[in-house]
């Protein structure tokens, strides 16, 4: 299903479309088996507007004890063993014209999952929750915070 956003179309995705990562991530491994929090990985930016995709040396800090079995595994070790990044395929981006702030989110008690989906429960993570403004402002309205254009838009 294409969707638009803003102008621009973005395509919904099931779990089995999910875009191939260069290394498999189980969020659901992660996040219910192990029960990581989503900040375990995803550390938020100086500002708040972003959060970090995990670089090898945060994985490694759990990794490094770990001795690489699977696949994913020995892929990571060997990004280590190189000092080299991983190139993450960013699942959900928001338009550049958007201001947002992960950490205003998150001090108001909105959890991940409202706008990311059911990630926890995900072995491959697609893009399946609409990150578009008309639902952001449902979002907005249903919790009583602003949707004046300047809270989200910087003006021109």
């Amino acid at each position: 299903m294409l969707m638009s956003v803003c102008g621009t179309s973005h395509a919904f995705q099931t779990e089995s479309e999910a875009p191939k990562q260069p290394i498999e991530f189980n969020h659901k491994l992660h996040a219910t088996d192990l029960k990581q929090t989503c900040v375990s990985c995803h550390a938020e930016t100086d500002g708040g507007e972003l959060v970090d995709m995990p670089d090898v040396p945060k994985c490694m800090s759990c990794h490094a004890s770990i001795a690489p079995r699977k696949s994913a595994e020995q892929k990571l070790a060997a990004f280590a063993k190189q000092n080299r990044d991983v190139d993450w395929v960013r699942v959900y981006q928001i338009p550049t014209f958007v201001r947002f702030s992960h950490r205003q989110h998150t001090q108001a008690g909105t959890k991940c999952n409202v706008c990311h989906g059911p990630v926890a429960t995900r072995v491959n993570l697609s893009r399946e929750k609409q990150l578009s403004m008309g639902e952001c402002m449902t979002c907005h309205r249903e919790n009583q915070a602003s949707i004046d254009c300047g809270s989200c838009h910087e003006p021109r």
